[in-house]
């Protein structure tokens, strides 16, 4: 398998991820739903995960060979953790199902 460097693309997708969270949140503070829903808990565990992912690619990027290559395999799975948390989310906020 060829070498493919993604820490480019997982840092910018992760950081403009996060954004998106942080405007989520701020939407569910300012409607006063966050005390009656699990979302924002869930958006924060979001958060989270896309920071982490922003900083180990970051990281992967200023490191050379085998530490690089740990930490850009770290940061795709904690991505990965993230878009499952966004998803879920976006379920939740879509349909309804926690008021």
């Amino acid at each position: 398998m060829a070498d493919r460097n993604n820490f480019p693309h997982i840092l910018t997708a992760s950081s403009t991820l996060l954004g998106l969270c942080f405007v989520v949140l701020t939407s569910l503070r300012l409607s006063d739903r966050h005390e009656t829903s699990i979302i924002d808990e869930l958006t924060a565990v979001a958060i989270l995960m896309f920071m982490t992912a922003s900083l180990l690619s970051y990281l992967s990027m200023r490191k050379t060979n085998e530490p690089a290559r740990y930490y850009e395999k770290i940061a795709d799975i904690v991505f990965l953790t993230g878009l499952g948390f966004l998803f879920i989310i976006t379920v939740f906020i879509t349909f309804n199902v926690i008021r």
